[in-house]
């Protein structure tokens, strides 16, 4: 077992691909139990995590690999707003809690960290939900980059804040080119 960013155990049988993305490189981390991690290219320059991808079997035809490139193309085309694939949530109670709220945030929608911890059950600790947060392996697909600051500004994220609002504005437009559709 390897020990990754909010994750907590990665089976020996993992394995990896990167995709181009309109927020560039991609490094999707899968095992035989669905999808474990959606990484962002600075998570790369991280030389624990780097050493654990470089240790791992590279696959461009493992099923779970296939469908989240697939379900990530379809995302940015505006043609997913929801993702259906096998997750691996694998975090402290805290953090699962914390990543499962996220994927109640609708599409195109945001919330603060404020609003997010209230949901979770105590407003208190919007902080401890911002950490959770930023611990989230599976970017994009559990949707951390709809939780904004209380002053209504971008604020922490794992791909940095240009990738955040490029996701927000993606999404923004997309609801609204379906809304004036009908």
């Amino acid at each position: 077992m390897k020990k990754l960013r909010g994750v907590k155990f990665l089976s020996e049988n993992a394995t990896y691909d990167e995709m181009n993305s309109p927020v560039g490189r991609l490094t999707i981390i899968t095992s035989l139990k669905g999808l474990h991690a959606v990484l962002w290219e600075n998570d790369r320059q991280n030389t624990r995590i780097e050493k654990i991808i470089n240790n791992l079997s590279r696959s461009k035809n493992e099923s779970t690999i296939v469908q989240t490139k697939l379900q990530l193309i379809e995302y940015f085309q505006g043609k997913r707003k929801i993702f259906d694939l096998p997750l691996v949530i694998d975090g402290t109670d805290f953090q699962i809690q914390v990543w499962n709220q996220l994927r109640n945030i609708p599409y195109a929608m945001t919330i603060t960290y404020a609003e997010q911890a209230e949901k979770i059950g105590n407003r208190n600790k919007a902080r401890s939900v911002g950490t959770a947060n930023g611990l989230n392996p599976i970017s994009i697909i559990i949707p951390c980059h709809r939780v904004i600051g209380s002053n209504g500004h971008l604020t922490g994220f794992g791909g940095g804040l240009e990738k955040k609002a490029f996701l927000l504005q993606l999404e923004k437009n997309k609801a609204r080119k379906q809304h004036e559709k009908y």
